[in-house]
């Protein structure tokens, strides 16, 4: 028999295979195959590989997959061999019941690309249910005057197999007076009616005992028996009748217990207790007797439990009216069951992606599947997702849908998203089911560091200690992980003459900035470099900017006199005439200082004088002028200590030492001087002037080249001169001064004197005494 049907079986699957073998694999198109029930876990239905066209590799690697309706998985795809396999025993009876033929519908699922295959798998019935009798024994009243051809209604079989193997015919033996009839319910079920042959005689035999059989059409057939047992009654000629032989009723599903479905009703025309008529259930199942409550004086048919339009949509009850006499009548109540809205709708995920590469194109993240056990209206279902997202739905083959991401992501943006399917029927009310699946969307380097400025401006005090830091940097990413992660470094200067690296270093994790040594702002006032900013992804990207450190003064250089010079080794000597007028310009003294700002600033202070009161020193510009008008009592030697203090913090200061010799005036040499003072003399203006280049080269190079190229045209004319009889330098007593202190802040004008003494044995005359150079700044400033 197993023989037969593996021959039968393959004979439908080469069958099925043929009727396939023109179909494409698109979703569309479906095939069918077929398994006989009771076949073992492991079963191969069929090499999908083959029916596909696709290879084995191909399989594994669009990771084909097989998906049931529902949540229950009965199939199993093979990578290794591209078969089809059963997951665990099939028994037909429960998954169809006596729906026939009984198909479960599947799908295989393709990736890469995606694609649905509809599927159908037929499970054969095979013979392994032997027709049941609800009861082991009947009994049944007849009377004695029954007319040959009285039809008895008899108890059914059941044979919860289908189609040939199911419930075919009765025979009842033995067979003196009655013969079995096989009839057919509405619902395809048969049920068996007991036909009288021959009058009955109950003086003769008031007892019958019959066998009945129910047979199904298996091969070898299955069979189940019951007794019958008749009582041959005495006369009672009138049987109760149904005011209807067909009672049609519908009720919803999930109403209340204890409600009135329907009453029946019969009479009967007899008297007495042949005419009391009581209600029962007639050969009923025992999931009617477990849902209906008969009430046997009323006729009134109650509800015992919950209805489910789901299990079961339509029950057919058989009622039989007995009267006291033994005689009944039979009706039977067809109760429709009308389906309410009380299922969600399910949704089942096939397939779910939930990291996807931003910048990327159009991608399925989720595969799933719908249904709602309800129906009509109530079984129909909708889907949706947010409209604020950048994904789309798209419905597939039968209740299939995918979600794609509609355009390429930006992480930067937005890094996850929280898609809500929700899935609702179009019953009343409608019933929704939702849920949720995130989507991260992973990190590219497509976002280059950003600092937080386009440039820095950092200032550092001078004569600052080794490795102080000085100030940060600071640069952000948009991407994540080592995308994100910054390096900061020193980019090689413009200017080929900066030694970035010993003044400058970086952290490479936060971008601190620190000086490695010591700063002078006399040297170096300012410099700028750039940085840069790398972050760790493949390819790297970076930016750079711009710094500038600012060197801050501090006062850290004292005033430095350049006239009169204080390291001569003959001491300078003013001449003042004794009928100078009182504010008289004795002489001017010049000092500078390297420092900038307010630490330049100078003042000067008279500390120390031989005659109190006789001068006065101007403390913005160092010139000393008499206060008073000279006497005759003041000495002819007079000796003043001058103070030149910047306006640092603290200050700084240097004392000038100044000698002014009272004379009547300057026709006679009042400074006779020996040889060797004149050498010394001379020494003192060359040393003088080597501090006069000095000062004037720190300020500015352009200044000193123009004081340079005066100097020398001064000297040249006053060369030519001298070789022309006119005023000239004498080499013995004095020297000619001169001297520039503009730009040094210490005066509001610039002012040179030049002093002329005739030179003859050990005399000398003044000459003349007035400003000669004019304020070059001015003379610049009228120029422009």
């Amino acid at each position: 028999m197993e023989a037969r049907e593996e021959s039968f079986l393959k004979q439908r699957q080469v069958l099925l295979l043929f009727v396939f073998l023109g179909g494409s694999l698109a979703g569309s198109m479906s095939r069918r195959y077929s398994v006989a029930e009771e076949k073992e876990k492991g079963f191969v239905i069929a090499n999908l590989a083959t029916d596909l066209g696709l290879s084995i590799e191909e399989l594994a690697e669009r990771r084909a997959q097989a998906i049931s309706k529902g949540n229950i998985q009965y199939f199993q795809l093979s990578h290794q061999t591209g078969d089809l396999l059963l997951v665990e025993k099939l028994d037909r009876e429960d998954l169809c019941g006596s729906t026939e033929p009984c198909v479960l519908h599947f799908q295989i699922l393709l990736h890469d690309p995606l694609q649905f295959i509809t599927n159908e798998l037929e499970v054969i019935d095979v013979n392994d249910h032997a027709p049941e009798f609800f009861e082991n024994a009947m009994q049944l009243k007849v009377l004695e005057n029954s007319v040959p051809g009285t039809v008895i209604p008899l108890g059914n079989a059941v044979d919860l197999d289908v189609g040939r193997n199911g419930l075919q015919n009765y025979t009842v033996s033995p067979t003196s007076h009655f013969h079995v009839h096989t009839r057919r319910r509405r619902d395809g079920r048969k049920y068996p009616e007991l036909v009288l042959d021959r009058a009955l005689d109950r003086e003769e035999q008031s007892e019958i005992s019959l066998t009945l059989t129910a047979l199904d059409g298996g091969s070898p057939p299955r069979s189940g028996t019951t007794q019958v047992h008749i009582l041959v009654l005495d006369t009672n000629d009138n049987a109760p009748e149904f005011t209807q032989s067909l009672y049609e009723v519908q009720i919803l599903e999930k109403s209340p217990i204890g409600s009135v479905i329907t009453t029946v009703s019969a009479s009967d025309l007899d008297t007495g207790n042949f005419g009391a008529i009581s209600y029962v259930f007639f050969h009923a199942s025992e999931e009617i007797l477990e849902t209906f409550r008969l009430n046997s004086s009323t006729g009134n048919i109650q509800l015992l439990k919950g209805l489910d339009y789901e299990a079961i949509n339509t029950y057919e009850v058989d009622i039989e009216a007995k009267d006291g006499g033994g005689l009944s009548g039979k009706c039977t109540v067809i109760v429709q069951i009308l389906d309410v809205n009380d299922n969600p709708p399910e949704l089942t995920l096939s397939s779910v992606n939930s990291l996807i590469p931003e910048n990327s194109a159009e991608t399925v993240v989720a595969v799933f599947s719908v249904s709602d056990l309800d129906s009509g209206d109530n079984g129909r279902v909708t889907c949706s997702i947010q409209n604020d997202l950048p994904f789309i739905l798209k419905p597939s083959v039968e209740n299939f849908y995918t979600i794609a991401s509609e355009w390429a992501l930006d992480r930067e943006i937005r890094a996850e998203y929280n898609i809500t399917i929700t899935v609702s029927d179009l019953g009343t009310p409608r019933l929704t089911t939702q849920h949720t699946i995130t989507v991260q969307v992973s990190d590219l380097n497509d976002n280059a560091p950003a600092f937080t400025q386009t440039s820095y401006t950092m200032s550092v005090r001078e004569n600052n200690s080794p490795a102080l830091h000085i100030g940060t940097i600071s640069a952000t990413d948009s991407d994540s992980g080592s995308n994100a992660h910054i390096t900061y470094s020193l980019l090689p200067p413009h200017d080929p003459q900066l030694a970035l690296d010993s003044l400058i270093s970086i952290n490479a994790d936060n971008g601190q900035l620190f000086a490695l040594r010591a700063l002078d702002y006399e040297a170096l006032q300012a410099f700028e470099f750039h940085v840069g900013a790398t972050d760790g992804g493949s390819p790297a990207l970076s930016s750079q900017a711009l710094v500038r450190v600012v060197v801050l003064d501090d006062n850290d250089n004292a005033p430095f006199v350049l006239y009169p010079l204080q390291n001569a080794s003959a001491p300078c000597t003013e001449l003042l005439p004794r009928a100078a007028e009182t504010g008289y310009l004795v002489t001017k003294v010049v000092a500078v200082d390297r420092d900038s700002g307010q630490n330049a600033w100078l003042s000067f202070q008279l500390l120390k004088s031989t005659e109190p009161g006789l001068f006065s020193v101007w403390a913005h510009n160092g010139e000393v002028r008499t206060a008073r008008l000279l006497s005759e009592r003041d000495m002819l030697k007079q000796k003043l200590l001058l103070l030149v203090k910047d306006n640092g913090d603290p200050p700084r200061s240097a004392s000038v030492t100044l000698n002014v010799l009272l004379v009547d005036g300057f026709s006679q040499p009042y400074l006779p001087l020996p040889e060797v003072a004149r050498d010394s003399v001379q020494n003192d203006v060359d040393l003088l002037t080597l501090y006069l280049v000095i000062a004037l080269a720190s300020v500015s190079s352009l200044f000193l080249l123009s004081v340079l190229l005066f100097v020398g045209v001064r000297l040249c004319r006053r060369a030519r001169a001298a070789s022309m009889g006119g005023c000239s330098v004498p080499e013995g007593h004095f020297p000619g001064h001169l001297v520039d202190v503009s730009g040094m802040g210490t005066l509001s004008q610039s002012y040179q004197y030049e002093v002329c003494l005739t030179g003859d044995a050990g005399t000398g005359e003044f000459k003349l005494l007035n400003p000669v150079i004019p304020n070059l700044f001015l003379e610049e400033s009228e120029r422009s």
